[in-house]
Order: structure tokens, then C-alpha cells, then sequence
């Protein structure tokens, strides 16, 4: 008998072995703040933290990279830069994003210092999608849902008591391929924004979705809106600021002529 043949059923036996694990295992936690190890996300959370004593800030943007992307200082996002500039000088508008951050990630960065003394007017959360990953999905992935969820929840109740007078527009998590190219992540999506939803009071937290803009009934991304299937393009950041500039302007008024937000901050590691 070949070898091949020998081991079939011992590699089927562990992998259902592996399922079985995996089933069994406790979902992750997403209210527990952890943070994060790699010494470039270390630097990072440093000049984030002295960011926010600097300049007036009256619109506090967090979250991940696609929050971060949009108002960071790296030369290959300098496009997304003056898209932030053109909507958004004049409001004192600062970015808090950092790049592959989980919900857990978030939490210990606002529970770290990164929203001490701010004092922010309105604030824009948007996270959970490094929470979902890549992976294909079945069906809905109602660990992930409570994970994030649970995680978003706990950020809001740092930012309630850390920034009190603040408004909080809760963004809905934004749609994304799998890695295989497919939609089969949006029913988990459509999932968490459902529950994040019902969670907004709609006064001191404001549910915002603008998935309709950038995909379609089945899920699938509009041409243009993505740069990768994930990370929102110029024209994707549009989208998203024509859905915040209404909401800015009855809680801030117009923009006015000067803009005294803190510079905006890199990568670290792109730094010389």
C-alpha cells in the first residue's frame, strides 16, 4: 500500500481533531485591553500620547489603519492627507488610528494615555475588522460579534469617561474581501454593525454606516472605493467624510479659516 494512502486517514483524523479544538475553545475577550508588543507599535502609542497634549483638539478620530490612513503624515498616503485637509482644516481635527490595532488593541491605547486631557468635542471610533480577519466564513461568526462588540463597548465606556462632553459617531465596520476574493466575510459584518447599532442611544453615541455607498446588496465592494479589498481608497474616504461633514457641522458649526490641531503623525519605522 503506498504511503500516501497510510497517512489519508491519520491527517483526516487530526484535522478533525483540530476542528473539534477550535470549536472548543473560549472566544476571545474583546473588553480586555492588551497591548501591543512589536517595538514600531510601542513608538507609535509614545507619539500618539505626546500628539494629544499638543495643538486644540475638537474632532478625535480612532481606530486602525483604515482610520489611520486618512490623516497620517507617511509619504505614500499623502493623497489620503490633503483629501483629510480639504475636508476636515478648520475643525481641529486630529488622527488616533494605528495600524493592524484589534479592539483589545484600541482599549489599551485610549485606557494609555492616548485620550488623557483632550477634551474632545466629537469623537469617530471605527474598529473590529483586524477582530474579523481574512478567513472565509460559513455563515455568520457569532464569536467575532461578540468579541468586537464587547470591545467596542468597553472603548466607548473609556472615551464616556475620559471625554464626557464628547459625541461618539460609532462607525459600522466597513466591507472587506476574504483572502480568497469572495463576500463571505459581510454576513459576520452585517452582524456586529446590527449590534452596534442597537448599542447607540443616538445622542451621546451616534451609529454611523455607509456600507450601502460602498458595497452592493450581496456584499461585493464598488469598483474604486478600496485600494485592496480592505483599506479605503480616496474615493472611499470621500464617502466617508460626505457622511461625517453634516454631523460635524451641527455639533461644531462651519469650519472656520485656521486650523490648530496637532501636526499629524508616521510610521515610525518610515522615519529616517
Amino acid at each position: 500500500m503506498a504511503e500516501g494512502a497510510l497517512t489519508r486517514p491519520l491527517t483526516a483524523a487530526f484535522g478533525l481533531a483540530c476542528a473539534a479544538a477550535l470549536a472548543a475553545a473560549p472566544a476571545e475577550r474583546g473588553d480586555q485591553p492588551v497591548p501591543r508588543t512589536d517595538r514600531n507599535s510601542q513608538i507609535a502609542h509614545t507619539q500618539l500620547v505626546e500628539k494629544a497634549s499638543r495643538g486644540r483638539i475638537d474632532i478625535y478620530f480612532e481606530g486602525d489603519s483604515i482610520t489611520r490612513r486618512w490623516g497620517a503624515s507617511d509619504v505614500q498616503y499623502r493623497a489620503f492627507l490633503l483629501n483629510w485637509r480639504r475636508n476636515f482644516f478648520g475643525w481641529n481635527a486630529a488622527d488616533f488610528g494605528w495600524g493592524g490595532d484589534t479592539v483589545q488593541n484600541i482599549l489599551w491605547r485610549v485606557e494609555n494615555g492616548e485620550l488623557d486631557d483632550v477634551h474632545p468635542k466629537v469623537i469617530v471610533l471605527l474598529g473590529g475588522t483586524n477582530n474579523l480577519g481574512a478567513a472565509p466564513r460559513q455563515s455568520v461568526d457569532d464569536a467575532v460579534a461578540e468579541e468586537v462588540t464587547s470591545g467596542i463597548g468597553a472603548i466607548i465606556a473609556i472615551m464616556r469617561r475620559k471625554a464626557p462632553e464628547a459625541v461618539i459617531v460609532l462607525m459600522g465596520i466597513t466591507p472587506r474581501r476574504d483572502r480568497a476574493g469572495g463576500a463571505t466575510l459581510m454576513p459576520t459584518v452585517a452582524a456586529i454593525n446590527n449590534r452596534l447599532a442597537t448599542s447607540a442611544d443616538g445622542r451621546t453615541v451616534r451609529f454611523l454606516n455607509i456600507n450601502q455607498k460602498l458595497a452592493d446588496a450581496n456584499g461585493v465592494l464598488v469598483a474604486g472605493v478600496t485600494v485592496d479589498g480592505l483599506h479605503l481608497s480616496e474615493a472611499g474616504y470621500q464617502i466617508w467624510a460626505d457622511a461625517l461633514k453634516p454631523v460635524f457641522t451641527e455639533i461644531l458649526g462651519p469650519p472656520v479659516a485656521i486650523d490648530l490641531a496637532p501636526p499629524p503623525t508616521g510610521d515610525p519605522s518610515a522615519q529616517p
